[in-house]
């Protein structure tokens, strides 16, 4: 499994990198056939201060799924699209027992 975390004009720390992965590993547990996640955090330039997004694009067999969530910190966006991506992950589930 390869999770790659990449942030846009900012240094990401290594305490988001490991929230992150903590829950994108999570993820994993529950859907084994994920085989990697890139992962995109990055600053929108606005002074609203919902200006953090995150993107991530689950790379499985077959199709890739993404979600992009902006919020007001990079945790609660990381959340918020990891929720998208197991809805996702769940259509495509019943989609293959069909």
């Amino acid at each position: 499994m390869n999770i790659q975390i990449n942030s846009l004009h900012f240094k990401a720390d290594k305490k988001l990198e490991l929230f992150i992965s903590n829950k994108i590993e999570k993820l994993v547990k529950k859907y084994p056939d994920i085989i990697g996640a890139d992962v995109l955090l990055k600053l929108d330039n606005t002074d609203d201060p919902m200006n953090k997004i995150t993107e991530i694009k689950l790379i499985i067999r077959g199709n890739d799924l993404f979600a992009s969530k902006q919020s007001k910190t990079f945790e609660e966006a990381s959340d918020n699209a990891i929720d998208a991506l197991k809805k996702q992950l769940e259509k495509y589930k019943t989609k293959l027992t069909k």
